[in-house]
């Protein structure tokens, strides 16, 4: 990652705090550890059960009984409440923190937990049709909060966020430069067609639901491409 945000300089406006981002965080976390209860066998089960399984969902293929415990139409929920270790869950619960409270913020605490889960579905469904040969379950939260980062760049694009630069070098910059490079790397994997585990087509479904709904969920008084802080 070229750019790891850990700050930005964006003080909330119409709510004194993201009860909705620090209520999805907790139940991540608490769903995670449930998961590691499990033990490994356990762990893949859940992922297969509840995982969103592109052959399943968009074909003909079922899945064997002891892991059909829920329509493959309810998996675009659930799999975004599981992840596959902790540094896959503090991934995506950083990325949750760092920009959901202003998302939160700019569409009230109801109407963000609604575009948070279209846009975890949308991000779903992307890559369910990218991969539509795969038995591979997707987890992880990761299509949800590209989503916010896509309502976010809508936003917000001049606010200043400190963020690592190769997880090396602390750096405050615009938000529109480190959602850039983020974007640039979703973008690059797709096209080099490299695959590493990541699930890069959620991550741009995700992206590409942020960017489209927040117009429909934003407060009326909110703008588009607001001015930075001064600070």
């Amino acid at each position: 990652m070229v750019f790891l945000p850990l700050k930005d300089d964006n003080p909330l406006k119409f709510i004194w705090f993201q009860f909705t981002t620090a209520t999805l965080i907790l139940i991540n976390i608490i769903v995670f550890v449930w998961q590691q209860s499990l033990g490994e066998e356990g762990i893949v089960k859940v992922a297969m059960s509840a995982g969103v399984i592109p052959v399943t969902l968009l074909g003909d293929a079922k899945l064997p009984a002891e892991f059909a415990m829920l329509p493959p139409e309810a998996t675009l929920i659930t799999y975004m409440f599981l992840h596959g270790d902790w540094w896959h869950l503090i991934g995506n619960m950083l990325f949750l923190w760092v920009f959901g409270d202003n998302i939160e913020d700019a569409m009230g605490s109801f109407k963000f937990l609604i575009f948070y889960l279209v846009c975890g579905v949308a991000a779903g469904l992307a890559h369910a049709y990218a991969n539509l040969g795969s038995e591979i379950p997707l987890i992880g939260a990761s299509g949800a909060t590209s989503g916010i980062v896509g309502a976010y760049i809508m936003l917000y694009p001049r606010v200043k966020m400190w963020s690592l630069a190769f997880m090396r070098l602390p750096l405050k910059l615009p938000a529109w430069i480190v959602i850039a490079a983020w974007l640039g790397t979703q973008l690059f994997f797709v096209f080099y067609e490299i695959q590493d585990g990541t699930a890069w087509w959620a991550h741009l479904g995700g992206f590409a639901a942020g960017i489209l709904l927040v117009v429909l969920f934003k407060r009326a008084d909110q703008p588009l491409f607001g001015a930075a802080p001064d600070r």
